[in-house]
Parts: structure tokens; sequence; C-alpha cells
């Protein structure tokens, strides 16, 4: 087998068969850049609905927080390896969507707190996933409303959307009361560094591995910043922000069963009804995520079949996680940008990670030994991976020659759509269902505008000579797959 300057050649190739002595750490870096991000919905949601801190659901905690690691580790093997038309067979991480945060926390509103609240956004999730998945089947004839210039829209605007998630853990989370320290500000800034320094100054294995040593390196620097530095805040006694928590290790269980339906479905239409629109815009924004990783880590547009799959898996996943008493699951673009930044696409190194994410959900130990990384350590790499999202659907609008139509889909729907949903208050007059849909983040009103004015604004000679080319690229990856 050759290899690149240490590092397998293979691990750029998506079908490629590399060693374990480097799929192993290259899976378990995507891992470590997702846990957090696959844990805190779910955080948030049984906040929202009373049970978070509630010693009569602390098991069911415990057993959620579990399903969610087992469940993010199956679901990406499906969509890595396929089963039939459920997976896209593309480089793509799947977990715990924070899109639906805005919306479940509006149901919690509406229906009031307690474990049936959280079992109706279960049943909804359900159904919603049912109906992503029959909606991945017909894709393929919806594609035309779903170009470069939608798709790249879409996902820079997760990518901006991501930014702000990956300042907050730079400096410690903002429910931190040591939120923006000094110390939290250096440690970030450490890991960054490292990153920088390994990616750039090494080459092969190492270079590809930036995130991981730098997270490693982070966890060092905060178990040498607990011997050197007090460790309390004195105002309020609570502890800083970036103190391991080995007690929570020492604590976990070495092997656990996870439990099938640990929370009741309850089918209420309340829930529903929002929940099925946001399973629209996540298949849009899994065909950006699922477009942003062909584009970046493969240098080619995604098919019509890897499109339709992914999207499948989107929805049959979530259905999967409802089971579980899981938040819905959909590809996870904090790793679209780790794929864009290392260009590592291995099936077999994707893999490595999710079976590590499914030995987390088994063994709750090795799950708490990375539930403990310190904020700062996570937003020292968050921030340099978001911002390749960024730069990913930048390459997509930019894959064909600006034109004024595309110009101008892209100036609305960033200016609006997105300026809309990263400012909420601007809805506050809107009927609640508005709200909910639109104020959560800007990715959905920023796809929603793209979709809209793809439809509506006419094309010119240039977008006509455009179309033509992308149907023949097309048909040139439908024959080569064929």
């Amino acid at each position: 087998m050759k290899s690149t300057k240490g590092l397998s050649e293979q691990a750029f190739q998506f079908e490629g068969k590399m060693p374990l002595s480097q799929a192993i750490p290259l899976g378990i870096q995507h891992v470590m850049a997702m846990f957090v991000g696959n844990l805190t919905p779910l955080l948030v949601i049984m906040g929202a609905c009373g049970l978070a801190g509630n010693a009569d659901f602390a098991s069911t905690q415990i057993s959620l927080l579990q399903n969610a690691m087992l469940v993010a580790g199956i679901v990406t093997l499906i969509q890595l390896f396929a089963i039939g038309p459920i997976g896209g067979k593309v480089p793509i991480i799947m977990g715990t969507s924070s899109g639906f945060i805005g919306v479940f926390s509006g149901v919690a509103k509406t229906m009031g707190t307690g474990i049936v609240t959280y079992g109706a956004m279960m049943g909804a999730s359900l159904i919603g996933g049912l109906f992503e998945g029959v909606l991945g089947f017909f894709l393929k004839p919806l594609r035309k409303f779903f170009p470069p210039v939608v798709t790249g829209t879409v996902v820079l605007s997760i990518g901006l959307s991501l930014i702000s998630v990956g300042i907050n853990s730079f400096g410690g989370g903002n429910t931190a009361p040591d939120f923006g320290s000094v110390s939290n500000i250096c440690l970030a800034f450490f890991v960054l560094a490292v990153i920088l320094i390994v990616k750039h100054c090494t080459k092969g294995f190492l270079s590809s591995s930036a995130i991981l040593i730098g997270i490693i390196a982070g966890y060092i620097a905060a178990f040498i910043m607990g011997l050197v530095l007090p460790t309390t805040i004195e105002a309020t006694g609570a502890t800083k922000s970036w103190v391991l928590d080995w007690s929570a290790v020492a604590e976990a269980d070495w092997f656990a069963i996870p439990s099938v339906m640990p929370v009741d479905l309850v089918f209420d239409w309340r829930a529903i009804l929002p929940v099925m629109i946001m399973f629209i815009v996540t298949a849009v924004e899994t065909v950006g995520d699922i477009s942003g990783v062909m584009i970046g880590g493969m240098d080619r547009e995604a098919t019509d079949k890897e499109l339709s799959g992914g999207v499948v898996c989107d929805g049959i996943g979530s259905s999967i996680a409802s089971l579980f008493g899981v938040l819905p699951n959909t590809s996870f673009s904090q790793n679209v940008g780790l794929v864009a930044m290392t260009k590592v696409v291995n099936r077999g190194a994707l893999a490595c990670g999710a079976i590590f994410l499914i030995l987390c959900g088994l063994i709750p130990k090795l799950g708490a030994l990375v539930s403990i990384m310190p904020q700062a350590v996570l937003g020292g790499a968050a921030v340099m991976m978001f911002s390749s999202i960024v730069i990913s659907g930048i390459q997509m609008i930019t894959r064909n020659p600006l034109t004024a139509r595309s110009i101008s889909i892209v100036a609305v729907a960033l200016g609006v759509g997105y300026g809309m949903g990263a400012n909420p208050t601007i809805l506050a007059h809107m009927p609640e269902y508005i709200q909910l849909i639109f104020g959560g983040s800007g990715i959905v009103p920023a796809a929603m505008v793209a979709i809209i004015l793809n439809i509506l604004l006419p094309k010119d000679k240039a977008d006509k000579e455009i179309d033509q080319k992308e149907a023949e690229e097309l048909n040139k990856m439908k024959e080569a797959a064929n």
C-alpha cells in the first residue's frame, strides 16, 4: 500500500482500506468534534421539559444520554454503508440535531413541562422522521430546486450559525460562571495554536490528526492548570469550567445495556405539525451537508443516489432515535467542516469513530472520559472547523461563475433570511408558529428564501449555460458510477 508522507493515500479515498493504526485515531477525532454537540441538545430539551436536575428522572436522563451516543454510532454506520436505499454511502457523521431545539422548546411552552411533553416530542419525531424518509425517495425530481447556489447558501448559513456556537465554547460556555475568563480564552487559544502548528508544520498522518492532537493537548493543559491555578470562583464557590471532573469518570459504570423506549411515545398534533415542518428544512440542510462534504472532501458534486439515500437515512435514523428517547439524528455540520479541513473521507476511518460512539453508549466510563472535556478545549478546535464549513459553502456558490441572478439569491437569502433568523426579536409580533419555525436560527429562513428565489427569478442566457454544464457533469458521474 502506498502512503503519502506517513498517511496512507487510502485515507483520501472513500472505499480505501487503511491500517487500523491510522483509521482509529482519525475516527476518534470525529467523535471528539461532535461528542458534546451530540449530547447538548438533549440536555437543553430535558431542561425545557423540567426533567434535567429532577431526582425523579435522574436515571432516565442517564439512560437517554447513553442512548444518544449509541444511536449516533448506529445511524452513522447506516449512512456510511447503507442498508438498501437507506444511506447515501457518504463520509458523514450523524448525531443529535441542534436544529430542533427551537421547535421543541416551543412545544414545551405550548404543552407544559413533564415527561408527557417529552414523549410527545418523541412521537412527533417518529412521524416526522418517516415523513422525511419518504421525502428522500422523491428527492431526484426535486433536485432541480437545490442547485449549488441554493445548497451552497444553506451550507454557508450553517457555518455562520455554528461560528457563534464555537465562540461560545471558546469562552468556556456561556452558562459557565467563568465564561470569557482569561484562563478559558488562553486554553482555547492554546488548543487552536497546537492545531495550526500540527496542521501546517507536519505532514501526512500527523497533519490530518491535528484536531485530535490539539484536543489531547488541551486535556493535558487543563490538567496542569488544575495543579497550579485556583479551581473555584470565590464569589460563588463554583468549580471553574476548565477543571477536569475525574469523579464523573470514576463513578461511571464500565458496562450498561441501553434501554429501548425509556419514554412512552405520545402523539399530539401540537407537537407533530411544527416538527414535520422542521423535518422539511432538515432535509434541505442534509442536502447542503452532503453537497458540502462531497465538494470539500472529494472535490465533486453529490449524485442523486447519494443525496436521496442520505436524506432517507436522516429520516429513518431520526425515527430510530425516537424509539430510544433521543432527539432526531441528522448529518453533523461540525464533521463536514472537519472533512473539508483534513480531506480524509475514508469510510473505514469514519466507521471507527461510529464504533467508538457505540462503545461510549455501552461503556459509560468511556463516554464519561470524553464528556468531561472542557468547553474551552472544544471551542479551540470548533472555531476552525466551523469556519471551514463557511469556506465550503463559498466554494459551492462560486463553483460556477456568479451571475446577477445567483448574486441576488445569495444576497437576499443571507441578508433577509439569515439576518432575520439570527435576530429573532424582529419576529416578536408574528404568529407563534412563525417564530418557532423561523426564529430558531438563520438556517431555516435562509434556506426558504434561497429556494423561493431560485424558483421565481428568471434565468438569462448565462444561467441556462450553467444549468447545461451542471446537467452534463451529473450525467458523467452517473456514467462513471455505472
